[in-house]
Parts: C-alpha cells; structure tokens; sequence
C-alpha cells in the first residue's frame, strides 16, 4: 500500500522526502523491522522511539512517522512529522488493515471494574445466538473461536487493527472489547470506529500513571468524547461519574441503575452461594452469578445485547445459563478435615483495588451465616502504592483472620509492599492478621486455619492470571490450582 494513501487524512506537520513509497508492514519496535516497514517513533515512559529511527532505516525500514526529525536524514526515507505519533499510529494502522472497525460492531466498555465479565459475557451470549464474535480482553483474545493469548489489556493500535482485520476475514459481525484508560491516553484506539461504548464504574486505581483521580476520569471521558452520533452510550447511572463520561458525547446516551431510576433497571430478589434471582426490567431471572457487583454486570450486558437488537427474553434466557468467568467470584470447593466433613468454599477473585475487594467481601459477608471468613491478599508492585494500605485496612475490617501476601512483585521487595499494607492497621487490625510473603505458603496457612470449623477462603487478587512477576522473571503460579492441590494434600494426608 502507498504511503500517501495511509496519510490522505492526517494533517501532517512536514513531510520530509516523497510519500509515493511503498509500505509493506508496519513497526514501533526497531529490532524487528523489515524491509519496506512504516516505522513509528513512539515517545513512551521510560524510552523514546526518536533514539532507533537511525537503527531502523538501516534494516530496511522506508518511511518514518515522527514527532521530531532525526539530524541525520536518510535520502531514499521518507520522514512524515506530526503533533502526536500514537494517535497517527492509530489512523493509518486502521487505515493499512482497511478500517476494519468499520466492518464489524465494535463496543468497548471502560471501567474500574467489571470490564472483562462483561466483555467476555457479551461474547459468549452472541455466539450462543449464533453469530461469529470476536473478543479482546485481559484475559485472552478470540477471533470467533481462535483463542490468542492476551499481553494488554487493549493491545497497541497496530496489533488491534491486525486482529480486528483477522476478525473480519473469519465473518465476525461483532466484537467485544475492554478499553483501558491507559489505551485511551495512548490514543492507541485512534481510528477505530464504536458501535457502542460502556461505562461500568470508576474508583482508585491506576494513579500511579495518572498520578491524580482527576486525571483518571479525565481518561475515561475521552473514549465517550470521540464517539461518532451513530453510536450508543451506556452508563452506569448509580456512579455520579457516569454524568461526567458524557458531557460532551455526541454518542445516544442510555443508562443502567440498581438504584437510580434509569433506562435498563435490575433488583436482587433473593441471593446465595448458589446464584442470585433478578428482576430485570420487570422479568425475573435465575442466574449463577453471585453478588451485586455481578447484577450490574449481568444488567449491563443485558442492556448491551438490547441496543443491538437482541430481543428480550432470548437475552435473559441466554444469560441464566452462563457460568462464571475465570478468575471472578470462581469457587473452588474442598471438604474440611472435621468429623464432620462440613463443606469448605474457596474463592478466588481478581479483586486488587479497594473497590473491587470491598464488593467481593461485602458480597461474602451478605450471604454467609456462622461461617468464618478467612482472606488472603497482597498488592502489586511497581504500581499505584497509596491503595496498599487502604486495600489492607478494607480486607481485616471485613474478615475473621488475614492473610497478607505477596501478589505480583515485581522489581520491588515482596517485604516493602508488605509493610506498606500492614501500616495502614491498626493494632486491633493487626492482632488478627498474618504476614507471609510466598504466596503458596499463605494460601496453605489460610486452608489449614480453615479447617478447624465452618469457614470460607477467599484469595484475592490475581483471579485468572497463571503466573507469578519476581524479578523481571515470571514462573508459573494459579490461585485455583495451588487451592485445588493444597486442599487434596489436606484431605488425603
């Protein structure tokens, strides 16, 4: 494809050599670029695509999108100057994969919470009507039933348009993804085309990169600020935020609320372990589902599949039959080692920000009798610290006994994170917590204290994720699995 029809609809600074060449792929990394590449010089956070343009035109690469000129020009490359990289990456990489977008119905939710049962719900529903459905979640990614591992997320704007062209060529006629606001400031969904955006929730997370809540909403916003007239806006009307998301969308706006009166409504008739029964828009509903942060999902995607013309009861009936998705409110069953083999419930939830944690032990709470609740969590490293104490505060106030952990470490000292939890209790807090830092070894601890009587574990924090982070280095680490093996040590020892 010419260059200078993958640049017909920017408006770039300056053009530096003729556009007429021809674009074979396109790169943002220097090391894996090949002959008659586009190369983007991406600014990131901690380095500067500007400093491999040299090394990139030397492999082969025959054109050069920029924000700064390098000194020293290439005569045979063509150097395209714009105000943003990212967002240019955006439009031509949609551009280069014929705006594939434009070509399926694209709808991306953004939230805190809540975006990858929704998405992942939303897929399995369409695919039970019959359709071809593509999905991009932080869990995995399908192109109708090809599953690719997920890395992001919402991957970089060329890997998207590249899976969404894939989608496209299998037959999908929809396509679900989450939308983080991460992606949203990297303008890596530029060019892309909604049929519909979603706003579950918002609350403390990610500071560490928007460094103020302020500029946290402010992220949000601006996936609802560049939907087209031809799109659906549908947001949560109990989050006061939900006002703030479309101030100035140009997108039909719809709501959803437990408790706020709204376009699509829900109430929670009766719960338990088992699952909830709905009244949903005045039809009631069984589902497997437990807890209101799961009614709110379950009614967003129910409003969802509405605005794209599902009728209604094949919806609701659809939705009763679905199971949890991995990693969320997933229980793991077990036998304690009691005379009286009482059962023993272990959940595992991707629960790791304070809202997120609170939903799932008020959801626990609200549902168990005598139980006791024992709860194992950590928090991250290299991320937002400031909720390390507070997600801490959140967990002992709500449990019986907890255990701190670690979760993902990274480059940090499993010890730092935890002492940055621990100083957010107090003493009475503290007398009725544990700290072990290997994560197997406080899953186990919680297992054993739990079979002293009638009680539930919950195990907080990686839900679906297989892997453990120390180190730069990932070996393999489940929740559910070393809950699964553990709980067999215990009830054939």
């Amino acid at each position: 494809m010419k260059l200078a029809d993958l640049i017909k609809d920017l408006q770039p600074l300056e053009i530096k050599g003729i556009p007429a060449v021809e674009i074979t792929s396109l790169g943002l990394y220097s090391q894996t670029v090949t002959n008659g590449q586009l190369f983007f010089a991406l600014r990131g956070e901690k380095t500067d695509g500007h400093r491999f343009i040299a090394d990139a035109t030397a492999k082969g690469a025959v054109a050069v999108v920029c924000e700064q000129l390098p000194e020293k020009q290439e005569e045979k490359v063509c150097y395209i100057v714009v105000k943003n990289t990212h967002a240019a990456m955006g439009k031509i990489a949609a551009a280069f994969y014929g705006n594939p977008s434009k070509h399926l119905q694209l709808v991306g939710i953004t939230g805190t919470n809540g975006k990858t049962t929704t998405v992942t719900l939303l897929y399995r529903l369409f695919r039970a009507l019959g359709y071809k459905v593509g999905l991009l979640s932080t869990v995995t990614n399908f192109i109708d039933n090809m599953e690719i591992p997920a890395t992001h997320t919402t991957p970089d704007a060329i890997t998207l348009n590249k899976l969404l062209a894939e989608m496209v060529h299998a037959g999908c006629a929809y396509c679900f993804m989450e939308v983080s606001s991460h992606a949203i400031v990297q303008e890596r969904i530029a060019g892309l085309h909604f049929a519909g955006a979603l706003f579950s929730n918002i609350t403390h997370d990610h500071l560490d990169y928007h460094k103020t809540f302020g500029e946290y909403i402010r992220a949000k916003k601006l996936f609802f600020d560049n939907l087209p007239g031809t799109a659906f806006a549908l947001v949560n009307a109990d989050d006061k935020n939900s006002r703030v998301m479309i101030q100035n969308t140009k997108a039909k706006v719809k709501t959803y609320a437990l408790h706020t009166l709204a376009d699509f409504h829900c109430r929670i008739i009766e719960k338990s372990f088992e699952g909830m029964q709905l009244l949903i828009n005045n039809t009631e509903v069984w589902t497997p589902f437990i807890g209101v942060f799961n009614a709110y999902n379950l009614l967003l995607v129910y409003a969802t599949a509405q605005l794209l013309g599902v009728e209604k009861n094949e919806a609701l009936r659809l939705l009763s039959a679905m199971g949890s998705v991995a990693g969320r409110f997933e229980k793991v069953y077990g036998t304690q080692l009691t005379e009286q083999k009482q059962p023993l419930t272990v959940i595992v939830d991707y629960a790791h920000t304070p809202d997120a944690l609170q939903n799932v032990l008020n959801t626990i709470n609200d549902i168990r009798r005598d139980e006791e609740l024992i709860t194992v969590v950590g928090c991250g490293g290299n991320r937002d610290a400031a909720k390390r104490p507070v997600m801490a505060r959140i967990a002992a106030d709500n449990s019986n006994k907890t255990i701190f952990t670690s979760d993902n470490p990274r480059f940090e000292e499993p010890d730092a994170i935890l002492a940055d939890m621990k100083a957010g209790l107090d003493t009475a807090q503290r007398s009725k917590s544990l700290f072990i830092t290997d994560r197997r070894e406080a899953i186990h601890t919680a297992l054993m204290l739990a079979q002293s009587g009638n009680a539930i574990v919950l195990i907080a924090g990686k839900g679906h994720e297989t892997y453990q982070e120390i180190k730069g280095k990932r070996t393999h680490f489940d929740d559910k699995e070393t809950a699964r093996e553990l709980l067999h040590e215990l009830e054939t020892n």
